[in-house]
């Protein structure tokens, strides 16, 4: 099994930064990868077994789905259910912890899935930065002060 942990300090309160994530179909509005996302059936997008479908700035599509939202914790986990990357399995958790020190927000984003050994490193890396530290990297620009 596969796993990616990332981790960042995002200079805004933690509950400003779970209002911009909290949002399921909202990826579009502050990853700067995603080019468009609808959840299906008409679903509300806070409810724990929607699916997201969604396409990539370069066109490829993903569907995934919510199996844990808590405004409490400021969570939320998922999984791919399809996606043009060679995994399965995939389950990730997006985790908000508020730093006291200075009002800042201490953000999580961890991943495990299956997959080919010759592949894991390649999508390790590709997920760790390109997905998660460059949502944590976006959300750093958009709260910024």
């Amino acid at each position: 099994m596969a796993r990616v942990y990332v981790s960042s300090v995002i200079e805004a309160p933690a509950a400003r930064v779970w209002e911009r994530v909290r949002d399921f179909n909202g990826l579009a509005r502050w990853h700067p990868a995603i080019r468009d996302s609808r959840i299906e059936n008409g679903e509300p997008a806070d409810r724990v077994g929607c699916v997201r479908d969604f396409h990539l700035q370069n066109g490829d599509r993903i569907r995934e789905k919510l199996l844990a939202l808590s405004d409490y914790d400021c969570f939320c986990t998922y999984a791919i259910l399809e996606s043009p990357m060679p995994l399965a399995d995939y389950v990730a958790t997006l985790r908000l912890t508020p730093v006291t020190d200075g009002n800042r927000t201490f953000a999580e984003w961890t991943a495990e899935f299956d997959c080919a050994a010759e592949v894991a490193e390649e999508l390790v890396g590709n997920i760790g930065q390109n997905v998660f530290q460059a949502g944590f990297n976006a959300l750093k620009r958009q709260l910024a002060g």
